[in-house]
């Protein structure tokens, strides 16, 4: 057992969070609380083959928006005002994981209700970190081509087992 009592830390399998809300996987079908990032993909409201792959630092709230061919989004001021891309990925991880989650993580003064996210961050400009975002969003996509089977991949032996006894 660790330190801050996480037993689960110490095992190859990790708790399955369950989903706050339902969210709309056509808009944001991507988001992740991951690599010191909210970050995700979004689809874009005009054309269907063009998404916007969106990103907000924890710590310094830096605010990033590119398209998935690394074309920085039009609707981005300067970075310190949020686009609708990055109004939707922050909706949709609040969905996902609940405000009080995702404010923890963006290290975000709490909004007095608890439901506005922004009221809590200070944006700033980040650095296009689009590439590894998208990479990321493809790599998970590449699971669902993957033929059912019962042997294992090495890859996700982190994932937890349908079923699996607790």
């Amino acid at each position: 057992m660790t330190s801050d009592g996480a037993a689960y830390e110490r095992r190859s399998s990790a708790p399955v969070i369950t989903p706050v809300g339902t969210r709309k996987l056509a808009k944001v079908p991507f988001v992740e609380l991951a690599d010191g990032r909210l970050q995700g993909v979004v689809s874009s409201g005009s054309d269907i083959e063009r998404v916007y792959v969106s990103s907000i630092t924890a710590g310094d709230h830096g605010l990033s928006c590119h398209t998935n061919n690394n074309r920085p989004c039009g609707g981005l001021a300067g970075g310190s005002s949020a686009c609708n891309h990055l109004r939707a990925l922050a909706d949709a991880a609040v969905a996902q994981y609940g405000p009080v989650r995702v404010a923890r993580y963006l290290k975000a003064e709490p909004a007095q209700d608890g439901d506005d996210l922004w009221a809590g961050l200070h944006p700033t400009t980040a650095p296009n970190r689009a590439a590894e975002v998208f990479s990321g969003f493809l790599r998970h996509l590449a699971y669902l081509e993957v033929e059912p089977s019962t042997d294992p991949l090495p890859e996700l032996h982190w994932f937890p087992a349908a079923g699996a006894v607790r």
